[in-house]
């Protein structure tokens, strides 16, 4: 098999992919009205429906990266890198049942501005800060990668054009559209992304000769999701104990996901759709990790050829899947990368235009709220285009690149939110300590391990910073997690204890709304409220029985 450009039907289905986005975004900017005030551009009016609010959780989060990421990863390593796919559906209930009421009775547009209602504004101002960084170092960054990686590898375009043609056609329409518009744009790219990895998949497996084909030539160790502690990177240990902890932080305390939430009509609007996203998220196991096991397969009966993992998903498009078919996978590819640049864009806005601006400058008029959201959103991107060349070295995976990076964030977050929800006890000066500390742990590591890759000739095996930098980043996330827990704890019992009017609504007991809008909002029906139950219980069982058959 040789490679084949793509042709003019696959550019047809590439055109008529991008008119319907910029016509679906047009439609609703005209219908909608979109930007007339700072509740209707960052957060849709706080009017969207379930199904609107689940498409958006999974187009959001399954990214280019992931559909590049999740298949280079299972190209190189098997399917165990689907147990982030599997526990993020369970992690969705807890963000829908647990998490959610407390962020809709407290009626915020942002999660620093949660943690300023629990703790302090010194809290608020370190979240904002480092979410914002967070942002520019994973979400950003690794998208557009990604999506010029693909430019590159299945459109034969520049990588640094690819880049540049990716943030300039999705920065138009998030840039004036807001929220809503961002919204609806993810739940067409949903159903492309979709289409797209499942012609891929049914081809590939196609061309290998099936799964029981495929199942030989991979062997046991490619597919069983489960692997010994000693796994350079998916440790059983590591799993059970550190996947949680980033799926906690990005799933339920992450603005970039959480906005969609904050978006929705009512609680069993969000919780419905946390649900509905949940049961989405069973299919990237075998819609994106399975193409990269398949690619390997095909490339040790050399009918495919990787020089590196990542390219298991473009080598596949490019070679594999005929006229018509291949221009689908790339506008799924680019449904991927659009939709979750889309939303880190506006998330990105909001959080420098709710947390520092508008605490900067309290007065400021809604039109102007507006518009430093618009000016904020290509300041982002440029910082973003900067931390490119510095990626490759932390990890020659994009997927494996992104879970490091999160892993060294995530811990000190995801328990200053855990605790300040579960016990009343916990204090400002606890959670500003746990921020400031976990932080400086967690970037201290990420630097040492950009420094040993970078200087590996020039270091001995054992020295310190090498035998640092070769703990796993699953278990780093766990041990960080637990020195912050017991930060939290310790400072908690030596400082004064928050008075009960400081925790209105924002811990656990407490039922106080901060306004009778929010109180509507948490309102549910007690119908609903059964069938968003059983919902939920069939999802719990649908990943526990994935679990048990790739044991």
């Amino acid at each position: 098999m040789t490679e084949s450009p793509l042709t003019t039907p696959d550019w047809l289905v590439i055109g008529l992919y991008f008119l319907a986005v910029f016509g679906v975004a047009g439609w609703v900017m005209w219908r909608k009205k979109v930007g007339q005030s700072s509740a209707d551009y960052f957060l849709a009016g706080r009017n969207v429906g379930w199904f609107v609010i689940g498409a958006s959780l999974f187009a959001s989060n399954i990214g280019s990266e992931h559909l590049v990421g999740l298949a280079g990863t299972g190209a190189d390593s098997g399917l165990a890198v689907s147990h982030f796919e599997v526990q993020a559906s369970i992690i969705l209930l807890i963000l829908g049942w647990f998490f959610t009421p407390f962020y809709l009775r407290s009626g915020v547009f942002t999660m620093p501005e949660f943690l300023e209602r629990r703790y302090s504004p010194a809290a608020r101002w370190f979240l904002a800060v480092v979410a914002i960084a967070g942002y520019v170092l994973t979400k950003i960054a690794v998208t557009v990668f990604a999506g010029a990686v693909v430019f590159d590898a299945v459109m034969d375009i520049p990588f640094w054009h690819g880049a540049l043609i990716v943030v300039l056609a999705t920065g138009v329409y998030t840039v004036f559209g807001g929220l809503r518009v961002v919204l609806y744009t993810d739940m067409l790219q949903m159903f492309v992304l979709l289409g797209g990895a499942v012609a891929v998949t049914l081809i590939g497996l196609s061309k290998l000769g099936g799964w029981s084909e495929m199942t030989h030539v991979a062997g046991p160790e490619m597919m069983n999701i489960w692997k010994p502690m000693t796994h350079p990177d998916f440790p059983w240990t590591g799993i059970l104990l550190g996947v949680p902890i980033i799926g906690l932080w990005y799933w339920c305390t992450d603005q970039f996901i959480v906005q969609r939430v904050l978006s929705a009509r009512n609680i069993d609007q969000a919780q419905a759709g946390t649900i509905f996203a949940g049961y989405l998220k069973q299919l990237p196991l075998f819609l994106f990790v399975l193409p990269g096991v398949v690619a390997f397969c095909l490339q040790q009966r050399g009918m495919l050829e990787l020089e590196q993992a990542d390219q298991a998903l473009p080598s596949m498009v490019a070679v594999l899947l005929p006229a018509g078919v291949r221009g689908l996978v790339v506008a799924g590819l680019l449904a991927a990368l659009m939709s979750s640049l889309s939303s880190v864009f506006n998330s990105c806005s909001t959080l420098v235009t709710w947390d520092i601006y508008r605490k900067l400058h309290p007065q400021a008029s809604e039109r102007r709220l507006v518009w430093v959201g618009r000016i904020s959103t290509c300041v982002l991107v440029g910082l973003g285009l900067a931390w490119i060349p510095l990626m490759h070295y932390i990890s020659d995976q994009l997927y494996l690149y992104l879970q490091h990076v999160q892993a060294y964030l995530a811990p000190p977050i995801t328990a200053v939110f855990l605790f300040g929800l579960l016990w009343r006890r916990t204090t400002a000066r606890a959670a500003l300590v746990v921020l400031v500390t976990g932080f400086l742990m967690g970037i201290s590591l990420l630097v040492g391990e950009i420094y040993v890759h970078s200087h590996l000739d020039s270091l001995s095996a054992n020295h310190w910073l090498v035998r640092a930098a070769e703990i796993n980043f699953l278990h780093y996330s766990a041990l960080l997690f637990l020195a912050c827990s017991v930060i939290v704890i310790v400072m908690s019992l030596l400082t004064q204890a928050p008075r009960d009017d400081q925790l209105a609504g924002t811990t656990l007991g407490d039922t106080t709304s901060v306004d009778a809008e929010a109180a509507v909002r948490v309102n549910s029906s007690t119908s609903v409220q059964a069938i968003n139950v059983l919902l939920s219980v069939g999802l719990v069982a649908l990943a526990m029985f994935i679990c048990y058959c790739f044991r």
